[in-house]
């Protein structure tokens, strides 16, 4: 019985120690939680990086374009020449439709009806052959037609396959003996259509560059002779909606400049208002696309805002849709060595890092360049700029890929380097 009690008072014991270390235990483990939220890591590896200085704004658009109409713009018209398609000088690119055209092509409809017919009740044996490999031709065309997307490509297409129903039309012809109501159909529809070509007003480019069928009217105002005038009471007076679709016009279209396209905002950041003519920056167009632009030119409007207008020559087609939309700018971007700003350290008008290695702090000199809110690129000073600097002799002037620096260094991590 004694024996049962002290084995019971062993297994007691062994219990409140278990319970005593997992109570420890865990107590430490909470302990390090919260100094890990507390104080979180404090170490950063050197990386390669880009840091850049970007802003969103709200641009206008200012185009090198000319307007194209001809006399018969009510009647309605047909495109020959897709929309953003380049054109060249004396091309033609779309016709009014003629006055009577709509009754013109529904007797053509039914001559092609007429005709359809009578190739069925000709076809002769002999016949057959010769039209074999139209036959293919036109089921080719009528699978490619399908497959299309291009209004211009269609027209084309349909035009093709018009000729070689034609041509089979005229074989089928000669060869029956009834052939002379076919040829008087074939004739028929070629006089329709020659009435349609006569009657229909075709337009022409009158330079070369891209084509388009968007017309907002602002065309002849928002012009890129005199970048001069516009400021930002003018641009907010045309009281225009950010990236609203401009509709496609029925009378007219506009050959645009491919290469000069001009962008018009106004900022009232640091950047814009130190920004220079002729400087170069990066802009990210609504497709993402991102393209090179130059400031053409710049109008103070306050001690607050300043109005830049760019230029650019990418992406000039992506835009025809648009007058004002919204886009990036990037005033600057450079790469390096990418630290975040709260591992600088000043001394003397000098940069520092601290780098920990093995367990020892070094501070290490390092050459600052360009910096955000967040980051800053450095590097390394050359050996002709480190002898022209003042700094105490012995001191680390060379920083290199996967050094590992402290953030937020304290005093005496400071002071413990030197």
């Amino acid at each position: 019985m004694k024996k049962q009690t002290n084995n019971s008072i062993k297994q007691i014991i062994v219990v409140l120690f278990t319970l005593a270390v997992i109570l420890v235990g865990g107590y430490f483990i909470i302990f390090a939680i919260i100094e890990l939220i507390a104080n979180p890591t404090d170490t950063i590896i050197v990386k390669e990086g880009t840091i850049s200085q970007d802003e969103t704004v709200t641009g206008y658009i200012i185009r090198d374009e000319v307007d194209v109409q001809g006399e018969n713009y009510k009647n309605g018209m047909e495109q020959i020449i897709d929309e953003g398609q380049k054109v060249a000088k004396n091309e033609p690119i779309f016709r009014y439709y003629s006055q009577n055209e709509e009754s013109v092509k529904i007797q053509i409809a039914e001559l092609n009806e007429k005709i359809q017919v009578a190739m069925k009740e000709n076809t002769q044996e002999g016949a057959l052959t010769d039209t074999k490999l139209l036959d293919t031709q036109i089921e080719d065309k009528l699978k490619e037609i399908n497959k299309l997307n291009s209004m211009q490509a269609v027209q084309e297409s349909k035009r093709t396959l018009s000729n070689y129903v034609t041509k089979k039309a005229e074989i089928v012809g000669e060869s029956s003996p009834k052939g002379s109501y076919l040829k008087d159909l074939i004739n028929q529809r070629r006089e329709l259509e020659k009435r349609l070509s006569e009657n229909s007003e075709y337009i022409k480019s009158t330079r070369s560059g891209i084509l388009s069928y968007k017309i907002d009217g602002l065309e002849n105002i928002l012009k890129t002779d005199d970048l001069t005038r516009y400021n930002k009471e003018f641009l907010e007076s045309l009281n225009l909606k950010t990236n609203q679709i401009i509709a496609t016009s029925t009378e007219q279209g506009k050959i645009v400049d491919n290469f000069n396209c001009y962008i018009a905002f106004t900022s009232n950041s640091k950047e814009a208002k130190e920004i220079e003519v002729g400087k170069k920056i990066k802009i990210t167009l609504p497709s993402a696309k991102t393209v090179s632009a130059e400031v053409a030119h710049k109008i103070v409007e306050n001690d607050e805002e300043n109005t830049i207008i760019i230029k650019f020559i990418e992406g000039v087609e992506e835009l025809l849709s648009y007058r004002k939309i919204s886009f990036d700018v990037t005033w600057w971007s450079s790469s390096g060595y990418k630290v975040p700003n709260s591992a600088i350290i000043t001394d003397n008008n000098l940069t520092y890092v601290i780098r920990t290695r093995s367990g020892y702090l070094n501070k290490i000199l390092v050459k600052e360049g360009r910096k955000t809110d967040s980051y800053t690129v450095v590097s390394n000073y050359s050996a002709s700029e480190i002898k022209e600097l003042t700094i105490p002799e012995g001191t680390r002037t060379s920083i290199i890929l996967y050094d590992e620096i402290i953030i937020n260094p304290t005093q005496d991590m400071i002071n413990s380097t030197k």
